[in-house]
């Protein structure tokens, strides 16, 4: 069961203004890399489901991360189908993130009252995901659906829209100038924060650092 309400992780989102996103089937690896997050300022942490036996490694970090780091929303991403979606909520899945937009989906969240942000890339797809219940719509990809001027002309028919762009994202603060002064609810970013070492294996504190620098970029923009 879900942790934390969709009103909860909505405002939340608001709040801090970025998701870290990221998959690896190493556990101990996550678990280091969503510590490096937390203590980079993250409290939502997008877990993307990629790949066989993701929903392991996705149970077992739910349960250390409730431990751990007991403000970290912890949701899930890539998820397509209604079915996924059910199995992760049974692991305590508190939002479901989906590049596409499947009604199906939709209900499953809705019935155990848990935030679901489906990928939509027009004015179209935004407005039927608001009926079917989403309070934060997610466009993918950011870029190449528009970038930030589409998230601009969306919110002049749609001003109560709230919008989550992911793809596009940089932790650099004219880039995030762009997104944010066009109106978006908050950002996903992914591998532009998983700062890695020589060797290839992940630096924990550069990323802690970069997630940090990212949340400070933020601040000073909505100030």
């Amino acid at each position: 069961m879900a942790r934390f309400s969709r009103i909860e992780v909505a405002l939340k989102m608001k709040e801090t203004g970025m998701i870290p996103v990221f998959f690896h089937s190493d556990i101990e690896v996550c678990k280091n890399v969503v510590a490096a997050c937390y203590y980079g300022g993250a409290r939502l942490f997008e877990f993307v489901n990629r790949g066989d036996f993701a929903h392991e490694v996705f149970g077992e970090l739910i349960k250390w991360s409730a431990e751990e780091c007991p403000e970290m929303i912890l949701g899930v991403g890539s998820v397509i189908d209604p079915g996924t979606t059910s199995l992760y909520l049974q692991l305590g899945a508190n939002f479901v993130v989906s590049p596409i937009l499947n009604p199906e989906m939709a209900k499953v969240c809705n019935r155990r009252k848990v935030a679901w942000s489906p990928g939509c890339g027009s004015l179209t797809e935004i407005s039927y995901a608001e009926e079917l219940g989403a309070e934060v719509v997610k466009i993918f990809p950011g870029a190449q659906v528009g970038g930030p001027e589409f998230v601009k002309a969306v919110k002049g028919p749609f001003p109560w829209s709230s919008i989550m762009p992911t793809g596009g994202v940089k932790p650099d603060e004219e880039n995030l100038r762009a997104w944010f002064n066009a109106g978006v609810h908050c950002v996903g970013m992914g591998s532009q924060l998983m700062v890695k070492k020589e060797d290839g294996s992940f630096n924990y504190p550069e990323i802690e650092e970069s997630c940090s620098k990212a949340f400070r970029i933020i601040e000073k923009l909505k100030s």
